[in-house]
């Protein structure tokens, strides 16, 4: 099934909120087998609108739309959707009195232009949304075209696309057999060194299929399998993964939506360990990453953001010495801000970077995208040399991820 995605939204033509959503739904509905093709975003137009919606229904099978079910007059999805299949809105009661009791249990009243959110195409599924006012929708054209509306906001979004369009997209396309995919994320190798060593995979695939993809800071393999059922698929990928682990099993660091900043957090939770940063280039990006995983207060002490030399003297206690000789970008600066963390916060592991995002402040010997990096453990402490050629914001991101990579390998020698 070839799907279409109409994201709608002036806030999203004009930058002021990043599409989230699409990364989510294309995500979820590629891994299940649906083929999602095109993706249009458009303002808050109706006339834009229906010839976009009749441009999708001409090319897709099934079109999921996303933003424009609220309350306001600026909110004409549905109205636009009704419109385009001479269908009227009728009021659903049961939706109505769910709003009220949402709106009750809030401790509010809610508002009469609320009830413009119950008025649904006739003949149209309604979807249910727990964490929201408006319901989703699915609506069959007379071509036999299916369209789906989500609601905008992005946790509206995920709930009804799991826990209701997903269960129904299944059941009603169960004949044309299930898509299902795995990824493993792999760090510390390269895209073409992964490449080489899975050249037999690759070029045997059949069913399951093998994708390899390069991402900041680390490389992605796709498998890919279709069979009659979802317990079907997944034998089919158990095999192909022993067969990929057993020659790179080595770098994969973690499975399908894992990030690496859970990974370590995994690693140190296992092993009892605390860790803490010193970062100088990347501005404490690397320890953002690390608390976007709930609970890592377990483990993550604290992170000093020493952007400045005056910060890595006073508080990590990089010699003065150091910092003259060897300047702040070098290996003696990364190894006495790792070390010096680790003594400042007590805790098992001190990570640190330090280097050059540019674009300006690079010179002959030392260019912009040189980054030192340093961890330090009760083993001592080791230190790597980087070199990127990117934008600022992709060498942070790149520097970021080899930290915290860097730091998995050191756990490992902690027993």
């Amino acid at each position: 099934m070839n799907v279409e995605i109409i994201n709608t939204g002036t806030e999203l033509l004009l930058g002021d909120i990043v599409n989230t959503s699409f990364q989510l739904l294309s995500r979820t509905l590629n891994d299940a087998g649906f083929n999602v093709l095109y993706q249009t975003t458009i303002g808050d137009n109706g006339d834009r609108l229906l010839e976009v919606l009749d441009i999708a229904l001409h090319r897709a099978d099934i079109v999921i739309t996303t933003g424009g079910l609220g309350p306001t007059r600026g909110d004409i999805t549905k109205e636009m959707v009704a419109r385009y299949l001479k269908r009227p809105l009728v009021l659903s009661d049961a939706w109505v009195k769910k709003m009220e009791a949402f709106f009750r249990s809030r401790g509010l009243t809610m508002a009469a232009n609320n009830k413009k959110q119950a008025m649904v195409p006739e003949g149209a599924e309604v979807f249910n949304n727990d964490v929201g006012t408006a319901p989703g929708l699915a609506i069959w054209t007379p071509e036999g075209k299916l369209i789906i509306l989500l609601p905008g906001p992005p946790a509206e979004t995920r709930f009804v696309l799991e826990e209701e369009v997903m269960p129904y997209l299944r059941r009603t396309f169960a004949e044309q057999g299930v898509i299902h995919s795995r990824l493993l994320h792999l760090r510390g190798i390269s895209e073409s060194m992964t490449a080489a060593k899975l050249d037999q995979v690759v070029m045997s695939q059949t069913n399951p299929t093998v994708a390899i993809y390069a991402r900041k800071g680390e490389i992605l393999i796709r498998i890919t399998a279709k069979a009659s059922s979802l317990d079907a698929c997944n034998d089919l990928i158990a095999r192909e993964e022993a067969l990929i682990r057993s020659c790179v099993g080595e770098y994969i660091y973690g499975v399908d939506y894992e990030t690496l900043a859970e990974a370590l957090g995994k690693r140190l939770l296992e092993k009892h360990l605390t860790i803490a940063f010193a970062e100088s280039c990347t501005g404490g990006l690397t320890s953002s990453l690390m608390t976007d995983v709930p609970g890592s207060s377990e483990y993550l002490l604290g992170s000093v953001v020493s952007y400045s030399n005056m910060a890595k003297h006073e508080i990590l206690g990089v010699p003065q010495e150091t910092l003259d000789r060897y300047t702040a970008v070098s290996r003696e600066t990364a190894k006495a801000m790792a070390e010096g963390v680790r003594r400042l916060l007590h805790t098992d592991v001190g990570v640190s970077i330090t280097g050059i995002a540019g674009p300006g402040g690079g010179t002959p010997e030392k260019p912009v995208g040189l980054v030192y990096e340093a961890c330090a453990t009760a083993k001592g402490t080791i230190i790597q040399e980087l070199r990127y050629k990117a934008s600022r914001t992709t060498i942070k991101m790149r520097a970021a991820m080899n930290a915290m990579s860097m730091a998995m390998d050191e756990i490992k020698k902690l027993d």
